[in-house]
């Protein structure tokens, strides 16, 4: 149930819109490094172990 916002229901559903962007960017991120770094290590130990 969605509060009655008055006349500022436009800017806080794109302060909800703007802050949900952020945090699946933030995701996004974290994910793409986190293979980046995983796939590193695998490369590094290969190497180590060769």
């Amino acid at each position: 149930m969605m509060p009655d916002l008055g006349e500022y229901a436009v800017e806080v559903t794109v302060a909800y819109g703007v802050s949900l962007l952020a945090l699946a960017l933030v995701c996004f991120l974290y994910i793409r490094r986190s293979r980046s770094v995983k796939r590193a290590l695998t490369d590094a130990e290969a190497r180590k172990d060769a």
